[in-house]
């Protein structure tokens, strides 16, 4: 699909800057795009790269718009602007558009998918071959089921719910309105308790259940553990990225972000707004307060207070780092003029 410029500011609300009659026919990366393309520019120290580059209009933020004619391209040849508010959901609009409707499934039940007799289907629902439904299941309208996906008995999921290839949710687990789980997690595991009785671990029974309130995103092979009494929860819009591992009887706040190989052991909590980096580990029974950051890499042993930014190995405040990470490179100095007051003071060196 291919469409002017004027027709894509209409799309994202956005201001022409240049010939608004130009015609679009894709919708490339900045280092990818070519004449005819259309790219976007979110920040100032992007434009070093338009000299090299191909495309024939840019989408850009008002504070960029006057700049660009300070980084001319080879052959001289102008930029027409499409000036917006946020380029790069601006961007995501334009791609959409000129891609045209995505594809949708046409509601039913493939005959290949197993469905229990006592489970219950709203509206509108879609369950692609080798789907299974257990007894007790329901599930709301114009929910998707991909293959391979296991719903066991008794759960419950809401509206608008996108189940994606091989995600399996156990016995009991609770899905709220318009939540994404992504191929091959696991919701719903039992939580990881044992007792060491009589020379042997003996297994701790997980009788809880999962809760995933509404709007939640679950990235691909992220586990959440059932409770051992009660519910393990993740709160409304939480978005939490692939490989990452909740154990039992956690409580993830709203509006949470939750990055690649987090590992959250037993019944933590965390508050509203929390970001847990790239593996960023956190003990059992810590509490993480409301807009905390807990940095890449961190190991997280205690309560970290709302609003603080916290790093390291055990995290410690981001201050507190930034200044151990300073002094680390005048080390070797410290230690050469330490041995130089030792020989001053005829100290031996130890060993």
């Amino acid at each position: 699909m291919q469409a002017t410029v004027q027709q894509l500011a209409s799309v994202v609300q956005g201001k022409v800057h240049g010939n608004p009659e130009l015609l679009v026919q894709g919708a490339l990366p900045l280092s990818c795009a070519g004449p005819g393309d259309i790219t976007f520019v979110e920040s100032e120290r992007a434009l070093r790269h338009l000299k090299q580059c191909r495309a024939s209009v840019l989408v850009l933020p008002a504070g960029l718009v006057g700049l660009v004619g300070g980084h001319p391209r080879e052959g001289g040849q102008e930029f027409t602007l499409l000036e917006v508010a946020d380029p790069l959901l601006a961007f995501v609009a334009i791609v959409q558009h000129l891609r045209g409707p995505a594809r949708t499934y046409s509601p039913g039940v493939a005959p290949e998918a197993s469905v229990h007799p006592l489970a219950r289907l709203g509206p509108d629902c879609t369950v692609l071959p080798f789907a299974v439904i257990g007894e007790g299941s329901t599930l709301g309208a114009r929910c998707v089921i991909h293959p391979g996906v296991i719903i066991g008995r008794d759960c419950r999921i809401g509206d608008d719910v996108i189940l994606y290839a091989g995600a399996i949710l156990y016995d009991g687990v609770v899905l709220g309105d318009r939540v994404i789980v992504h191929a091959n997690a696991v919701l719903g595991a039992d939580g990881f308790g044992y007792r060491f009785i009589g020379g042997r671990h003996v297994k701790v029974p997980q009788l809880g259940h999962t809760e995933i309130a509404d709007d939640v995103e679950i990235g691909a092979c992220t586990t959440i553990d059932r409770g051992t009494f009660q519910a393990t929860q993740v709160g409304a819009g939480t978005k939490i990225d692939n490989l990452v591992m909740i154990g039992h009887n956690c409580r993830i706040g709203p509006h949470n972000l939750l990055i690649s190989q987090v590992g959250l052991a037993g019944s933590c909590s965390t508050g509203s707004y929390v970001v847990l980096a790239g593996q960023a580990g956190v003990a059992d029974h810590v509490h993480i307060g409301d807009r905390a950051v807990v940095g890449a890499g961190s190991g997280v042993p205690s309560d970290v207070g709302a609003g603080e930014r916290v790093f390291g190995y055990p995290a410690r405040p981001e201050a507190e780092i930034r200044r151990i990470v300073a002094s680390q490179s005048s080390l070797p100095g410290l230690r050469k003029d330490m041995r130089l007051v030792k020989q001053k003071l005829g100290i031996k060196e130890a060993g």
